[in-house]
């Protein structure tokens, strides 16, 4: 009992220790969070754009010794937690139901986005990891996406500055779709469910789907809401593939070790993806941990932030721009040809 004892004492010391050491820039986060929630809630706009820039307005905090290592504490396992979490917002009856047709044309369409990225990135001049990273966001969830994807990505001299630029762009622009992408629908008639199928496939981050696709009828929402989730399931066998074409990259920054091929993240989220399925995570407890989720997103991307100088930002130039833009109006032309062309929805 006095060794049990013992071995408690030193465990909760450690603990302690931690908790010192991350608290204040972990603390930091969280108001960048209540913030950019609280505005974006009251006064309308994205929350994760919002976390973004405040976050890179107080950039000098990550230089104070005392909160770097939360802020690093956030930007790392806050967002490996909120990524997971995404998996109880997914079954698969939910994605049975949406029939063979949209199921093959998400599955395309991701594909086409995330290899036209990393041609068309090289075309430019920038890096092929920019442009895996860029096309991944772009085709799957977004900011979401980008956070989850870079995760399991070798990180290198520019890795962060990568990832920022990306939560950057793809918020923004599916901010500007969620505006417009109505406008294309009411211009094309599209009746309710090709609108849905269209609006889902095509609008970067959940929250812009779901207000534009019940901007125009609860069955353009529903539909909506059900493609993006099946592109939100595309996550896994992304990041499953990132994690193979990295693979010796990653085992080389293990300075000889065996590279880490299944990130515990990634375990949660099928897991929790399998257990909603079967229904046996209640309604309550699902708004919660999705609510938890967005939370941890919101945080992490404000850490990210946080790291991220726009003096280092303004150096990069019009080409990262470029690169996701011509995903986006890709992914859009795709997914609106297919619609019109083999009659989806009709």
């Amino acid at each position: 009992m006095k060794a049990l004892g013992e071995e408690f004492e030193k465990f909760s010391r450690r603990q302690a220790i931690w908790y010192r050491s991350v608290h204040r820039g972990l603390l930091i986060c969280l108001m960048i969070a209540l913030a950019t929630t609280f505005i974006a809630d009251h006064y309308g706009g994205p929350t994760l754009l919002y976390a973004l820039l405040f976050g890179m307005s107080l950039h000098f905090l990550s230089e104070n010794e005392s909160c770097r290592p939360g802020i690093e504490f956030a930007a790392r396992t806050v967002l490996r937690v909120g990524v997971a979490l995404l998996g109880v917002r997914i079954t698969y009856e939910q994605v049975q139901a949406l029939g063979i047709g949209p199921i093959a044309l998400v599955f395309v369409a991701v594909s086409v986005v995330i290899i036209s990225g990393a041609v068309f990135a090289r075309l430019l001049g920038l890096q092929r990891d920019l442009g895996l990273l860029t096309g991944g966001a772009v085709a799957i969830c977004g900011a979401s996406a980008a956070l989850a994807l870079s995760a399991v990505m070798p990180r290198n001299a520019t890795h962060e500055r990568n990832t920022i630029l990306t939560v950057v762009g793809v918020t923004t622009l599916s901010t500007l779709a969620m505006v417009t992408y109505p406008l294309i629908v009411g211009a094309l008639d599209l009746p309710d469910t090709q609108a849905g199928i269209f609006l889902g496939g095509t609008i970067h981050d959940v929250a812009q789907v779901v207000g534009a696709g019940y901007m125009i009828s609860d069955e353009a929402g529903d539909v909506s809401t059900l493609i993006k989730l099946l592109r939100v399931a595309m996550l896994v066998p992304v990041v499953f593939a990132f994690m193979w074409f990295f693979r010796k990259a990653r085992k080389d920054q293990k300075s000889g070790g065996h590279a880490v091929m299944l990130p515990g993240f990634l375990v949660v989220f099928i897991l929790l993806v399998a257990i909603n399925s079967f229904g046996l995570i209640p309604n309550a407890l699902g708004d919660g941990l999705s609510t938890l989720s967005r939370w941890c997103l919101v945080a992490a991307i404000a850490a990210l932030g946080l790291k991220t100088s726009l003096q280092n930002l303004a150096t990069v130039g019009w080409r990262p721009v470029w690169l996701m833009l011509f995903e986006t109006v890709l992914l859009l032309g795709l997914v609106l040809g297919v619609i019109l062309y083999a009659g989806f929805g009709t």
